[in-house]
């Protein structure tokens, strides 16, 4: 999916935040037509050739050593996410094949088993594009609640979170910091991109929301990346109202990549009131 353009966007963008100054160097040149760092000032700081780095930045050095890519990362100060996404981007995985490619995912028995168990949890199992393959009652109602419930369970129909979120007018007033939200969602799909690029359903996902949201447009053109497995979220629920609530994506050990997304309220607070209420609609 990814290309060399891809590794050479995310290297000028981490570029173009760093200021001389903030690294030791001499900023007393005023003919600079473009913000951050030069070539030849980050391959200074990592100890490589201004030629190496170009390769680099370029897509042209597919052999780059762990030493090199960790030298270009701490003279780019990148943080632990960044970081590996400099070595997915760097060491593209070859592509799998198309008949592996083409199944599709199905959530195990036991998996469907144990969140239908959680009556009072919001649980939903994720595929790593962000399709619902399976919620439970309280899952469905808290997060798309507008929606078929047995979606999930027909590959065609199953809802996407991230489209969702960009594109859908109910799930953009579900989130009562809609922005913040939509940041950390598509700098989870970076991450995601990097690690699998032969993925043509992701491919098909960045495309379609690209041409129909700008503002993932916008987003997507400055390169974030960020791991989020635990957090918190903020609703404004059409039934039950505000809800603070903590959750935590679980990858399950089979080696499918599934995700189950849990939420929780805090004992005794508003927000557990009103999932209390929430779970009483479902009877």
């Amino acid at each position: 999916m990814h290309t060399s353009t891809d590794l050479g966007e995310f290297l000028r963008s981490r570029r173009a935040r760093l200021r001389p100054q903030d690294v030791g160097l001499n900023a007393t040149d005023s003919r600079r037509r473009v913000p951050g760092l030069r070539r030849e000032e980050l391959a200074l700081l990592a100890g490589v050739s201004v030629t190496y780095y170009t390769r680099l930045e370029q897509g042209q050095s597919v052999n780059a050593s762990d030493g090199v890519l960790d030298a270009v990362g701490r003279a780019l100060r990148l943080d632990r996410d960044e970081q590996a996404h400099l070595r997915d981007l760097a060491r593209p995985r070859k592509a799998a094949s198309r008949g592996a490619a083409a199944k599709p995912d199905r959530v195990r028995a036991a998996t469907r088993q144990l969140i239908a168990a959680m009556d009072r949890v919001p649980a939903v199992v994720l595929d790593r594009r962000n399709n619902v393959l399976a919620w439970n009652p309280l899952g469905h109602a808290l997060l798309a609640g507008h929606l078929d419930r047995d979606s999930p369970d027909r590959p065609a129909e199953r809802p996407n979170l991230t489209r969702l979120l960009f594109l859908d007018p109910h799930t953009r007033e579900l989130y009562a910091h809609w922005e913040s939200e939509t940041r950390v969602a598509l700098a989870a799909l970076r991450l995601t991109v990097g690690r699998h690029p032969e993925d043509r359903q992701l491919a098909e996902l960045v495309g379609h929301l690209a041409i129909h949201s700008p503002e993932f447009a916008a987003l997507w053109a400055r390169h974030p990346v960020r791991e989020c497995t635990v957090g918190s979220k903020s609703f404004h629920h059409p039934l039950v109202g505000e809800l603070e609530l903590a959750f935590e994506s679980l990858t399950t050990s089979d080696g499918s990549g599934h995700r189950v997304l849990l939420y929780s309220a805090e004992p005794g607070s508003p927000s557990a009131a009103a999932l209390g209420l929430l779970a009483g609609t479902l009877h």
